[in-house]
């Protein structure tokens, strides 16, 4: 099964859980940033996996990334923007059909998510979800992770390569 875990990461933490969940698939799962997921790179996936992290309630926009690169913050280490949005990668997906899934990194409460827009942007070009999203919980606003989290993404990476056989 060839299986492509696309990620938008900021401080490391969604790209942590992305290579979790692609050890869980198992071989011939690669995680992959935004950047590196092209559609050359995407052709004949069976599975596509796409995630982010959770900012100002929901998927990242073009002006929260901006804020990110002008505005001094308290973050251990500035943010990683190399990559681009993942509400960008989306914009420029071609159609396909192959299976897909979500996953995000947030912290804990009712402070929104960004796998409801994932889902549907997958699924208007032809990418359908397979189960449901895993959000991953960050402690802080940039993490670490939780513990257990990555373990949590690995156990799931291996659900769903089992309801792919």
């Amino acid at each position: 099964m060839k299986a492509v875990v696309v990620y938008e990461s900021l401080w490391g933490n969604t790209a942590a859980i992305a290579r979790a969940i692609a050890e869980g698939i198992g071989q011939g799962a690669q995680a992959l940033s935004t950047a590196e997921a092209t559609p050359t790179v995407l052709a004949g996936a069976d599975l596509i996996v796409a995630g982010s992290p959770v900012l100002a309630f929901r998927l990242p926009t073009e002006q929260i990334r901006e804020s990110l690169r002008s505005t001094p913050i308290d973050a251990p280490s500035p943010a990683d923007l190399s990559h681009p949005s993942m509400r960008s990668w989306l914009e420029s997906l071609p159609m396909g059909n192959a299976r897909s899934a979500v996953f995000e990194t947030r912290v804990r409460g009712p402070f929104g998510h960004a796998t409801p827009e994932i889902t549907k942007a997958l699924a208007k070009v032809g990418y359908l979800s397979t189960t449901r999203p895993l959000s991953s919980i960050v402690m802080g606003k940039y993490g670490p992770l939780k513990e257990g989290e990555i373990e949590r993404a690995r156990e799931w990476g291996a659900e769903l390569a089992k309801g792919m056989g």
